[in-house]
Formats: C-alpha cells, structure tokens, sequence
C-alpha cells in the first residue's frame, strides 16, 4: 500500500474538499475522527487498489451526523439527514485503524 498525502488547514477544508470530489447525488460521506487527526482516503488508483491520498488535518470530532453547507463553510451537528440540498458526514471514530495506523506513522 502507498499513500500520497494533503494537508488541510481546517476541517471545514477537508469537508469542501470531499463534498466537491463526491460523486453527485451522493451527499452522505464517511470521514474519520482518529488519533488527533480528521480524514479521509481517497483511492488513486482503480485496478488494484493499492496507492491511496490521505487527505487531512488535525483535530477531533465526535462521532455524529454533521451537516456541512459548502456556500457557507460551515457545520453543525443534526439528528437525522433531511435535506437533499446538503452535503453529511458520519464521523467515524474506530478503535483501531490499520491504514490510518501505518499513514500516521509515516506523517512524522
């Protein structure tokens, strides 16, 4: 496995970054709370799987449904998911996290 990393400034960075590289019609979107991180793999190659980017930034987010509003670059915590015109992310936040894991490691 290789992985390519992006480093963000903000979390809100991270979501505007996943909410315009989703396919359309898909406005639900893991993301992961992990070891002081928040992020996301994007795979990079479609054949055998193997070369991710970790695209990512520190900081901690509860596991919950977030509600992200790209206009307004903002988020809040919600219920349910409601409404076709957001974009929503499950936090997840594993117990342990192999990928993660090796490509923390490597961040230094």
């Amino acid at each position: 496995m290789h992985v390519e990393y992006e480093e963000f400034a903000s979390i809100q960075d991270i979501f505007s970054y996943v909410a315009s590289a989703m396919p359309p019609m898909k406005n639900t979107i893991p993301i992961n709370s992990y070891r002081g991180y928040v992020f996301a793999f994007i795979p990079l190659s479609h054949n055998n799987g193997d070369v991710y980017l970790m695209i990512y930034t520190r900081g901690t987010l509860d596991g919950r449904i977030l509600e992200f509003d790209i206009s307004t670059n903002t988020f809040r915590k919600v219920n349910a998911i409601e409404r076709a015109d957001k974009t929503y992310f499950v936090v997840l936040t594993p117990k342990r996290n192999t990928i993660a894991d090796e490509a923390i490691k490597k961040l230094g």
